[in-house]
């Protein structure tokens, strides 16, 4: 595992720390059930453990991380269970969100100006990782597209509910892209989305949302089988 040093970071150790590990998780550099070490992880990140702890603390919270008694910890196993849990806190609550931001975007308003070129910006750069088929970026960007959105609410706390759910998806959603390479529809899917907020079309940005969130239903079966070791419960 070759984990940036981040000890010359702008921003703070811990939650440095916590978001190289985070996307390491999530893109399954550290694959489920693998131990990790926080002294391990601190030399390889230029810390001390202190910050790697309270990253820690923050993932073991998300439970992308699990404690074993004796044996330090390990990256938690995907869960088709806790998979579905995450899916529908997402529809219950990013979708009520978006539905307000289609609501109150208002083109004639400065700040939203500021979000449109930042939200086109990201659509961009995904494309060009699209192209390139840099699954990592291509996820980070995914990410960002919807918390950028999300920020526009101005509320930390549903943000950070759906931040959590966002882990467990975000691992089966780059697993399944490893197979399918179904980078052009998350892209078009990403642009119908932001079209109908721009039109204030909170009925058809819920319906695509919904239908954006979902889709990998359909295939959680086929991963599970071809990736057994991955997933527990």
């Amino acid at each position: 595992m070759n984990l940036q040093n981040i000890s010359s970071g702008r921003e703070t150790l811990s939650n440095h720390a916590y978001q190289v590990i985070r996307d390491a998780i999530v893109t399954l550099q550290f694959e489920p059930g693998q131990q990790v070490f926080e002294a391990e992880l601190g030399n390889q990140l230029g810390v001390s453990r202190t910050p790697i702890r309270e990253a820690f603390r923050r993932l073991l919270a998300e439970e992308l991380i699990e404690v074993q008694p004796q044996r330090g910890n390990r990256i938690a196993y995907l869960s088709k269970k806790k998979i579905d849990e995450a899916r529908f806190v997402r529809v219950s609550l990013e979708v009520s969100a978006f539905k307000e931001v289609a609501k109150k975007w208002d083109q004639n308003n400065p700040i939203y100006q500021t979000l449109h070129k930042q939200i086109v910006d990201i659509l961009e750069n995904q494309k060009k990782m699209a192209e390139d088929h840099n699954f990592d970026l291509f996820l980070q960007l995914d990410e960002q597209f919807h918390y950028t959105i999300l920020e526009s609410m101005g509320n930390a706390t549903l943000i950070s509910i759906i931040n959590q759910m966002r882990g467990h998806l975000n691992r089966l959603r780059y697993l399944e892209l490893q197979e399918t390479k179904h980078f052009i529809r998350l892209v078009n899917e990403h642009e119908s989305i932001f079209e109908a907020i721009l039109s204030n079309d909170a009925r058809k940005t819920e319906e695509l949302l919904t239908s954006h969130i979902r889709w990998l239903e359909d295939s959680t079966q086929t991963l599970i089988e071809k990736y057994p070791h991955f997933f527990k419960d």
